[in-house]
C-alpha cells in the first residue's frame, strides 16, 4: 500500500490551508472507499503530518491536529503541499523542517504536488529550479521576484514534471486532487470523484480567471511612465517603436528594461492591458464585441479575437456570455 502525506504548516497559513487540507483528504479517501466498491484493496494510506502537535489557521478560528509528525514518517509515496498565506513574503522564512523533510522524500523517490501558494513552500526547497510551475495568478508578481531561477507559468492549471505537481490558485486545488487520483488509481476513480464532488474535470487553463493589474512595484521609472501611457492610451495603436522613442530610449534596451520589470515585453504588456479593459466592458456593458474591439485600439476583429483567446483561453463572445447576463437576454 502506498502512503500519502498532506503537509499541515507551522503557521503561515490561512482559511485556504485548511481547504486545501480537508479537501485533498476527502478526495483521496473517497477514491479509496470507491476502489474497495469495485473489489480492489485502497491505494493509500493517508495521514496529515507536521511539525507541531496542532496548528492554528486564521488567528485561531480553526484548529488542525496532524496525526504524525512528519520525524515519524521515514518513507511516504506523494506530499501535498496546501495554500500559504497570502503574505507571500514570508513564507520562505519558515516552515524549515517541513521543507527539509520533503527535499529527503523526493530524493527518496517521494513525488510532491504543492497547492496554490504552497508552489512558495516547494520552490523554496530549490526542487523547482529550472522547472516548470504554476501558483495563483495574485502570487506571480511575488513568486518570480523570489524566485527568478523557476519558470513560472501562470496560465496553467496544473504543471506535471520529474514528479512534481503544482497548480493555480483558490479552489482549483479541486482538480489537482482529480489529477493525482487519475495519476494513482485510474481514469474511471477521477471520473467519479470528479462526478461526485462537481469537480470539473480536464480543466487545463487559469487564464479565464487572472485579474492583469500590471507589475508596477519595481523601480525603473522609464518602464513606469510607458504603463501609464499605455493604460491612459487604449484606443491608440500603439507601436513598440513609438514608446522606445517617446521616451527616448533603444528599443533593445526599452524590451530588456520592460521585461526585467514587469516580466511581459511591452507588446505582450500592450495586449494584455487592452484585453483587461475590454474584459471589463464585457462583464459591465451590452456593447457588441465589435464595438469593445475598437474601444481597445482593434480593427481587425480576427487579430482581436485571436489575442483575447491567447490571453484568456476563451473568445470574447464566450467571455461576455460567461459573464454578463444582461448581455445574454
Amino acid at each position: 500500500m502506498k502512503h500519502l502525506t498532506i503537509i499541515v504548516p507551522d503557521g503561515q497559513s490561512d482559511l485556504n490551508s485548511v481547504s486545501c487540507i480537508i479537501g485533498a483528504y476527502e478526495i483521496f479517501t473517497r477514491a479509496n472507499t470507491y476502489r474497495e466498491e469495485q473489489g480492489k484493496k485502497k491505494l493509500f494510506t493517508i495521514e496529515l503530518a507536521g511539525v507541531t502537535p496542532e496548528a492554528d489557521f486564521h488567528h485561531g478560528l480553526l484548529t488542525l491536529k496532524p496525526q504524525s509528525d512528519i520525524s515519524n514518517i521515514s518513507k511516504t509515496n506523494l506530499i501535498i503541499i496546501p495554500s500559504l498565506e497570502r503574505d507571500c513574503s514570508k513564507i520562505t522564512k519558515g516552515n524549515q523542517l517541513l521543507a527539509e523533510w520533503i527535499v529527503q522524500q523526493y530524493k527518496n523517490g517521494a513525488e510532491v504536488a504543492s497547492m496554490c501558494t504552497g508552489a512558495f513552500m516547494l520552490a523554496a526547497t530549490g526542487l523547482l529550479d529550472g522547472r516548470n510551475c504554476s501558483t495563483h495568478w495574485y502570487a506571480a508578481d511575488s513568486f518570480r521576484h523570489l524566485f527568478p531561477q523557476v519558470h513560472l507559468q501562470t496560465e496553467k492549471l496544473i504543471t506535471d514534471e520529474n514528479g512534481i505537481y503544482t497548480n493555480g490558485g483558490g479552489y482549483s486545488f479541486l482538480n489537482l486532487a482529480i489529477y493525482l487520483v487519475e495519476k494513482y488509481y485510474d481514469r474511471q476513480t477521477a471520473i467519479y470523484c470528479s462526478k461526485l464532488f462537481q469537480v470539473e474535470i480536464d480543466r487545463q487553463t487559469q487564464s479565464t480567471f487572472t485579474i492583469f493589474t500590471g507589475q508596477k512595484t519595481h523601480g525603473d521609472e522609464v518602464v513606469r511612465k510607458a504603463q501609464t501611457y499605455i493604460e491612459d492610451n487604449l484606443q491608440e495603436k500603439i507601436s513598440v517603436e513609438q514608446l522606445a522613442s517617446l521616451f527616448a530610449t533603444g528599443r533593445r534596451n526599452f524590451d530588456r528594461r520592460f521585461i526585467r520589470a514587469t516580466g511581459n515585453t511591452p507588446a505582450e504588456y500592450l495586449q494584455r492591458v487592452k484585453v483587461e479593459s475590454a474584459k471589463k466592458t464585457f462583464e459591465t456593458t451590452r456593447k457588441t464585441v465589435n464595438e469593445v474591439m475598437y474601444e481597445v485600439g482593434y480593427s481587425d476583429v480576427k487579430a482581436f479575437r485571436e489575442v483575447f483567446r491567447k490571453i484568456t483561453g476563451i473568445s470574447p463572445l464566450e467571455y461576455r456570455n460567461r459573464y454578463n447576463r444582461e448581455a445574454l437576454v
